[in-house]
């Protein structure tokens, strides 16, 4: 699958943070997310394997028991089930592969 970029439009999922999936297969979903300064994604699991990398902004983000300041360049592996929650500390820009495939993202 090949997706071009304007096929696909941003969506709103809880306050300050909105995403649009990109691209997606049997076993993957890979998806793009704006994040708005100053809100947070509240704590929360899923049985999906969660793997992301920061473009830009700055994130503080916990993931299980460890807390870590996310910069541009950062990139993270979330094993399903754990338990993880953002404070969005910069207007920031992910990319996240979710696997299996969340069917809650599919456009």
């Amino acid at each position: 699958m090949f997706t071009k970029k304007e096929n696909r439009a941003f969506r709103p999922l809880i306050e300050g943070v909105v995403m649009r999936p990109l691209s997606f297969g049997e076993k993957t979903i890979l998806c793009e997310f704006n994040l708005e300064k100053g809100y947070r994604i509240p704590p929360h699991s899923h049985p999906n394997e969660q793997t992301g990398y920061l473009i830009s902004g700055q994130l503080n983000f916990r993931i299980g028991d460890e807390w870590q300041i996310a910069k541009a360049g950062d990139s993270w592996c979330i094993a399903e089930n754990v338990e993880h929650e953002v404070e969005i500390l910069e207007n920031s820009v992910v990319l996240e592969l979710f696997s299996p495939v969340r069917p809650d993202y599919l456009p």
